[in-house]
């Protein structure tokens, strides 16, 4: 079976390439700069090639090549679509690592057409949102009648130039939560609550993590919201929350801040990687005030995203996924997540009301 890595130049899809290689395996890397794809291919001794997403042509006869296409190349408000466009033409199963509420709510919607096409498409195939999803799912499993889902995660790691350009995106689109199975608007940082993650109790704060619309597919519960325990965050009022958004929501200091990303961001070394730890916690709770709370400690988030994109692109080559628009938990299982390296799951808590 073959597969292609489309955005193997950026700093995860260099990561995503390299841990390939090391495993034995061979994929097609692809994007849009030749002299980058060279640079990253030969030395790996991998064939590649140049793709622009606006030539359907070409990018169809490329992915008629190849069974997969492992996509990493963000932000995917802008490259999703043209890619699931073309993956359903071809027949090609598609994965990404997105984090984007709105790109996962867009796939999701192409249930049927994948299904039609016999297409697999799984979104956030990566830290977005695999640890978070198989959490929901496990407590969910343990309180079937639950109403509410509290997701939350803290990393010691840096930040990629592809994440920061994305998470500014996001903050331009403010804070978003699930509510009576709605997604809802809401500031970022409308909600701040306490969490007994594995090293110790945290202050985490509300942010549109994609978790708002993949746990919903997941587990089916109807009030959802993600926090995060990350420097700065903690301080993100509602009016520094409307005046981030505000400033961000411009197109022309979106682009100056993107333009600066490139020139100063190179995203962790692989000592600081090495170094660096995730810890996600998962609490559902019911209408009758019973919970059960779940937690997982892993290694930095851009080596569990490898990981976890590599397991899944081999879980879909080896026939194990089902057709459709599917969630990480929905299509490899809760425990999907043990299988990564270096994750730790605390068994689910149950708190009786």
């Amino acid at each position: 079976m073959v597969w292609m890595l489309y955005g193997a130049t950026g700093y995860t899809g260099r990561l995503v390439a390299e841990l390939a290689v090391r495993r034995g395996q061979r994929p097609v890397l692809a994007g849009r700069d030749p002299r980058k794809l060279a640079a990253t291919a030969v030395p790996l001794g991998l064939e590649y090639r140049t793709l622009d997403l606006r030539d359907t042509h070409r990018l169809d006869a490329c992915l008629r090549e190849v069974d997969t296409v492992a996509h990493c190349a963000g932000p995917f408000s802008a490259t999703s679509a043209p890619m699931v466009d073309a993956c359903l033409r071809t027949g090609t199963h598609y994965l990404d690592i997105t984090g984007e509420v709105d790109v996962f709510e867009a796939v999701f919607a192409r249930d049927a057409e994948s299904r039609a096409a016999g297409v697999t498409l799984l979104p956030g195939a990566g830290f977005d949102v695999v640890p978070t999803d198989c959490l929901a799912a496990m407590v969910a499993a343990e309180l079937p009648d639950a109403t509410d889902l509290d997701l939350a995660f803290t990393t010691t790691g840096g930040i990629s130039p592809g994440t920061l350009k994305s998470a500014l995106e996001g903050v331009s689109l403010g804070g978003r939560v699930r509510l009576e199975g709605a997604l809802r608007d809401v500031p970022v940082g409308w909600r701040r609550r306490t969490v007994d993650f594995p090293g110790g109790q945290r202050v985490v704060t509300s942010l549109p993590w994609g978790d708002v619309a993949t746990a919903y597919r997941t587990t089916g519960i109807g009030n959802i919201t993600a926090f995060a325990g990350l420097p700065g965050l903690d301080r993100m009022n509602p009016t520094a929350a409307r005046l981030t958004r505000d400033l961000f929501g411009h197109r022309r200091v979106r682009r100056l801040a993107n333009t600066a990303i490139d020139a100063f961001v190179r995203g962790p070394g692989r000592g600081s990687r090495s170094a660096s730890r995730v810890e996600v916690y998962a609490e559902a709770g019911d209408a009758v005030g019973n919970s059960v709370s779940a937690a997982l400690i892993g290694p930095d988030t851009y080596d569990l995203t490898a990981d976890a994109v590599l397991r899944v692109v081999a879980a879909i080559e080896a026939g194990g996924v089902p057709t459709g628009t599917r969630t990480p938990a929905t299509a490899l299982g809760a425990d999907f997540v043990r299988s990564l390296e270096g994750v730790r799951v605390v068994e689910p808590r149950h708190f009786p009301a």
